[in-house]
C-alpha cells in the first residue's frame, strides 16, 4: 500500500527512529522468529522515547495502538496495493532479508482479502483508540501531501 515508503519519508523528515516489523519477524531463510521474541522486540521499541513502526501484523495492532500517539492507516484500493507489490519484485529491500522474485500466492490472497478480513478489525480498534491522532490515507498522494506539510 505504501506503508514502508511513507515510513521512510517520515523518518527522513522527523529523524524519529524507524523499525520494520518485517525485518524483525523474518529470518533470511524465510522462516521467522518465535512470537514471544517478536512481541518482546516490539515491547523493547516502546521503551524508546520516539519511534516509527512500519508494518501490519494484525495480531500486534492493538498492542501498538496502546503505546503510540499517532496512527497512519493506508486504506487504498486493492489493485493499487497489488501493483505496488508487483513493482517491488526483484528489488533489494532492507525491510526484508531476501529478494522477492515473484508474487507469492499466499501474500496475494492476503492483500485481496485485506479489505474484508483485516480492515474492519483495524477500524474497530481505531474507534476504541480514538483518543490517538489517527490519519487515514486513501491514496499515496494524500500521504505525500502529509509529508510535504511535515517538512
Amino acid at each position: 500500500s505504501g506503508k514502508t515508503t511513507f515510513a521512510e519519508k517520515l523518518n527522513k523528515v522527523t529523524a524519529i527512529p524507524l523499525y520494520y516489523l518485517d525485518a524483525i519477524w523474518h529470518k533470511p531463510d524465510k522462516t521467522h522468529i518465535p512470537r514471544e521474541e517478536f512481541d518482546k522486540r516490539i515491547a523493547d521499541i516502546f521503551s524508546q522515547p520516539e519511534w516509527i513502526i512500519d508494518g501490519n501484523y494484525k495480531r500486534t495492532v492493538e498492542m501498538r495502538l496502546k503505546e503510540c500517539d499517532t496512527v497512519f492507516l493506508f486504506d487504498l484500493p486493492t489493485d493499487v496495493c497489488l501493483q505496488g507489490v508487483i513493482n517491488r519484485i526483484g528489488k533489494e529491500r532492507y525491510d526484508l532479508p531476501w529478494l522477492e522474485t515473484e508474487l507469492d500466492d499466499e501474500f496475494k490472497k492476503f492483500i485481496e482479502d485485506f479489505p474484508k478480513d483485516t480492515l474492519p478489525y483495524i477500524y474497530e480498534l481505531l474507534e476504541k483508540y480514538k483518543n490517538k491522532d489517527i490519519i487515514i490515507f486513501k491514496s499515496r498522494e494524500e500521504a505525500d501531501e502529509y509529508i510535504r506539510k511535515v517538512k
